[in-house]
């Protein structure tokens, strides 16, 4: 697990992340403190039912009280009974459902369902967050700042204010507060977070139902992806947040939401909450092409090198298969998704819409003196520095894929290294410490390992100039004639960080001095290297960068003050709204707006894993067994939906959110977008922006019928 320490470099970016005004009808992210102020009247008039009070609320629980973040914003959860019962997407559960597999007990393959309470399997690094309350503090720090601070004076004092304001809001309670800022730094808010550390999986579906149509369905639709996995939040005997123990006891929470087995139509209104992850909507146009030739690109060039090494090992052995599938999820999740938003990006000419956008502003600007002294540089601070910084740009993302993402012995040896410092002489942490190495070590295969090392070495060599290169290369090329292959099995032999026998023999009696001679640590010590020297060349570039953005964004709210505004996604909990549709992707076709069990059944490939169906599924299918859940057709009869779409505006991080009707209950869970949208994180599309989401009652079917986990349907409250 990666400590938070190393956070920065895995965060290092050189793109501009701005906001957007809301043009579409149910475009918008938007922070639930705001609803009664911004939204409640539009919404009402789509189908809510409930009031501004009943979505956020400090004073009663409300609808917010239901939702989680998980993993500090990596995936969204919903609270569905009294007992901190809580479901989330399949994928999000996945590497907790990898971590107890094994080829006697394959949870992946076979499912996993907790006959009792004391059945469910700890996690002992996840972890879920309730939001308690929002708080605008963007007064206080605002009116201690001004125009003619550098942008280092205003980091500072931006960080002094914030970190006072936190100290104030924690008190001496056991919560997490957080300041973060919004539309590029010109508004702040405060969030105070309860983090609860006990996280039980309780069940999940084979993933020949959870993850049914795997990449060659993935940001697709239609889909019949029964995308869900099941966890439970314990707490200490005194209802506080408290390390996993056995006498721990299931979280009696604020508010659940209620499950509807009501269906959904065409047209019912529809909320999404959750914690999206990250938007840029207003990259400037530079900034799209940037994204488009550097990011993308290179990270579909470098993904799909290092996917096909570990498939080729996957396909081998159930053992690596195990070891690697969440990692191989993880990674062809977001390289399909780089293909698909660079075409959506250039079918949908973004490039040229945002230029207009650009054009309009400046006029606006040049308009009056004032303006013009105040934002009138905002587009070239940004031109310029997203030009300068282009060349770094093109490294930084080299380095994220070839090193930091490349062979995992590299960070890890980085990660424990450093840790290993601190630890030494403090039981606790060296128990921490050999906890993540045997967790390393359980999903590791050396030879997939010296396989990606060699190839991103030998890409990294051949695609970058000299002046980035780390100095271990000089090396390769003086001692072993360049050979990366002899290279590689030459320190994948020595390494404590390769191998678990050495690792543990060294671990036995640890001699720090000594890790300083290990050919892992030294390559790791050679790639931060690059990383610094990029960030020293690029500081002033940034600096500017960061000045455009703030005044190129606070021209534009000026220049819309009488629109509704909503910030960039950023991991904090949003609200958005939208209806069930159907959608049109391109000329003469039309997609309904829901999938059933019957598709499923017409994609069966025996021969492809992606395409198993489980023989039970089949007998409940042809017999048409659907319980309660099955959606009756005006004809009297009676079919499985499996899957829906909404117009709610959701990205990365929003996965495992609830999707709730008008009356706050829950009808299904959002688990991708659609291919035709992918440019959606940058320019949102009314008419192809799709929300895919697996229906509650495919969810129920599943649990009930197809695992006979009814006692987890008693604990939900379901409407009928």
């Amino acid at each position: 697990m990666i400590k938070k320490f190393f956070v920065i470099f895995i965060a290092f970016a050189l793109v501009l992340n701005t906001s957007v005004k809301a043009e579409g009808d149910d475009e918008g992210m938007w922070l639930p403190l705001l609803v009664q102020k911004l939204n409640m009247k539009k919404m009402k008039k789509m189908g809510l039912k409930l009031k501004a009070e009943d979505i956020y609320s400090v004073n009663k629980s409300s609808l917010k009280d239901a939702i989680i973040s998980l993993d500090y914003g990596s995936c969204t959860g919903e609270i569905v009974s009294a007992k901190g019962l809580f479901l989330t997407n399949h994928h999000c559960g996945y590497g907790e459902i990898q971590a107890h597999s094994s080829v006697k007990n394959d949870y992946l393959t076979d499912g996993f369902w907790a006959k009792t309470m004391k059945d469910e399997l700890p996690n002992p690094s996840k972890v879920v967050s309730f939001l308690i309350r929002i708080e605008d503090v963007t007064d206080k720090i605002n009116s201690k700042l001004d125009d003619d601070m550098s942008e280092d004076a205003r980091r500072l004092m931006i960080k002094n204010i914030s970190k006072k304001l936190e100290a104030e809001a924690k008190g001496d309670s056991h919560y997490e507060v957080k300041v973060q800022s919004f539309f590029k730094g010109n508004d702040f808010y405060l969030f105070v977070y309860e983090t609860f550390k006990d996280v039980r999986l309780v069940g999940a579906p084979p993933s020949s139902i959870g993850k049914y149509g795997a990449d060659t369905d993935n940001w697709m639709w239609p889909r019949h992806t029964g995308d869900f996995s099941m966890f439970r939040i314990y707490c200490g005997p005194d209802g506080k947040p408290a390390e996993y123990s056995e006498e721990n006891i299931p979280l009696k929470v604020k508010h659940y939401l209620p499950v509807s087995i009501k269906g959904v139509e065409k047209d019912d209104f529809a909320m999404v909450f959750g914690y999206p992850g990250s938007t840029t909507r207003y990259l400037s146009s530079w900034g799209v092409e940037q994204t488009m030739e550097n990011e993308n690109k290179i990270r579909i060039k470098l993904r799909g090198l290092k996917q096909e090494i570990m498939k080729s090992e996957m396909d081998k052995s159930d053992a690596v298969r195990i070891m690697y599938a969440s990692k191989y999820s993880r990674s062809t999740n977001y390289y399909k998704y780089s293909i698909g938003q660079n075409n959506g990006l250039k079918n949908l000419n973004v490039i040229a819409k945002k230029q207009k956008i650009e054009e309009d502003l400046t006029k606006w600007i040049d308009a009056k003196s004032k303006r013009k002294d105040k934002y009138g540089n905002s587009l070239s601070l940004i031109k310029n520095s997203v030009k300068e910084g282009n060349k770094y740009n093109i490294i930084s993302n080299y380095w994220f894929e070839s090193f930091w993402g490349g062979a995992e012995a590299i960070k890890f040896s980085l990660n424990n290294s450093r840790g290993l410092g601190e630890a030494v002489g403090n039981k606790e942490l060296m128990d921490e410490l050999k906890k993540e190495a045997d967790d390393f070590f359980k999903n590791y295969y050396q030879p997939i390992d010296i396989n990606i090392f060699v190839t991103m070495m030998n890409t990294y060599k051949k695609d970058i100039d000299k002046e980035f290169y780390p100095e271990f290369f000089t090396e390769v090329d003086n001692k072993y004639g360049g050979n990366f292959r002899k290279y590689a099995e030459d320190v994948f032999s020595k390494s404590v960080y390769t191998d678990k026998k050495r690792f543990d023999k060294f671990f036995k009696n640890v001699d720090v001095s000594t890790l300083s001679d290990d050919p892992m640590v030294k390559i790791a010590g050679d790639i931060l290297k690059i990383y610094f020297d990029v960030r020293e060349k690029t500081n002033k570039i940034n600096d500017n960068l960061t000045k455009g953005e703030r005044l190129f964004v606070a021209a534009l709210l000026k220049k819309e003050k009488k629109k509704s505004h909503y910030p960039d996604a950023n991991s904090t909990m949003r609200l958005t709204y939208g209806k069930v549709g159907d959608y049109e992707p391109r000329d003469a076709v039309i997609y309904k707006h829901y999938t059933t069990l019957e598709g499923y059944m017409e994609k069966e490939d025996p021969t492809n894993e992606e395409f198993f169906v489980h023989k039970k599924l089949k007998e409940l299918y042809n017999k048409k067994d659907y319980g309660e859940y099955g959606h009756k057709l005006p004809n009297g009869d009676v079919e499985m939906r499996v899957c829906f779409t909404t117009d709610n505006d959701i990205t990365g991080g929003n996965s495992g959110s609830p999707v709730i009707n008008g009356n706050g209950e829950l009808i299904g869970i959002a688990f991708d977008g659609n291919w035709e949208a992918m440019s959606g994180d940058i320019a949102f599309e009314t008419e192809l922006q799709k929300c895919i989401n697996v229906d509650i009652r495919y969810v129920l079917f599943v649990i009930d019928k197809y695992a006979g986990a009814k006692r987890l349907i008693k604990e939900m409250k379901i409407v009928k």
